[in-house]
């Protein structure tokens, strides 16, 4: 949305192609509090008002399911083609902005009670479990993030974690920390999740320190456990061993006129700021780009 606004003012034509709401990682997270100038607002609330911005000077929304982007086979063409499962796009420089998707545990039961207990989004479901005690896996900044948003609700929050190390901000871990409906559980792995009536009902769990076996009572698990790149439609030329894509500091991949911005990118810090910041500046560059096309 930040690179619409940016091309879209440059008058160049822009077409935003989503295959979900606008606004990303922003519509599941609860509370944003490090973007400047905003003070404390909702994640959904800034979407919207991004999404207000994005196409305040004419660029054009549409949903797209992206399948493949390739460079226009015909000779002397400076065009990208842009695949999707219902139809195929041209354009003339294309920015990549497509962000993650969760990793899955990968244990027995996550497929079978997604829905039903299992949840990779507690702004979206934590509300459903008022009372109830409730499971967040995970050691990240997410984890601990939703763990505290959950206590809205909950009656108790675990959080399972692998290690003793936590990844989450100095100042999310305090505030984890000093809440007294959260119990931080440490060499937790997953083995497999339980249920009872088609819901979840429990998660088995090994120690790796004690190498114990034991089975915790949950109404429902939240795996937050990282994300992945939304690249399988990218060529894996330009992408890294983890396939985040990768590009130069003025977002430029190694395909002429493909740009990526964002999560997406092969980067360090991932943040709303990083990502409008990667947005502007890939939008400035694409327009060079076309500038020298002509």
């Amino acid at each position: 949305m930040a690179a619409a606004v940016y091309a879209s003012r440059a008058a160049w034509d822009v077409l935003m192609l989503e295959q979900q709401m606008p606004g990303g990682k922003l519509l599941l997270t609860s509370e944003v509090e490090n973007y400047p100038g905003t003070g404390l607002l909702s994640g959904p609330d800034l979407a919207d008002e991004m999404y207000r911005h994005a196409t305040m000077f004419g660029a054009v929304h549409a949903w797209g399911d992206v399948r493949k982007i390739e460079r226009s086979p015909e000779e002397g063409a400076n065009s990208l083609l842009v695949h999707c499962a219902d139809r195929s796009l041209e354009a003339r420089a294309v920015i990549v902005a497509s962000g993650t998707k969760e990793r899955k545990l990968g244990i027995p039961g996550e497929e079978e009670y997604y829905g039903m207990g299992v949840s990779y989004c507690a702004v979206c479901d934590g509300a459903f479990f008022r009372d109830r005690e409730t499971l967040v896996i995970g050691g990240g900044s997410t984890a601990f993030e939703d763990a505290l948003y959950l206590t809205r609700f909950a009656s108790k929050v675990t959080v399972a974690m692998r290690r003793d190390v936590s990844r989450a901000e100095v100042l999310t871990q305090q505030r984890v920390r000093d809440n007294p409906k959260i119990d931080v559980r440490h060499w937790w792995v997953p083995l497999e999740i339980l249920g009872e009536n088609g819901r979840v009902s429990a998660v088995r769990f090994k120690n790796v320190k004690t190498d114990e076996v034991f089975v915790h009572q949950t109404a429902v698990v939240f795996p937050l456990i990282g994300v992945l790149p939304n690249t399988d439609f990218v060529a894996a030329e330009i992408l890294d061993g983890e396939r985040y894509i990768v590009t130069d500091e003025r977002m430029r991949t190694g395909v002429p006129g493909l740009f990526a911005a964002g999560d997406v990118r092969a980067k360090r810090l991932r943040q709303i700021v990083t990502a409008t910041s990667d947005g502007a500046i890939a939008a400035e560059e694409a327009g060079h780009y076309l500038d020298m096309l002509g």
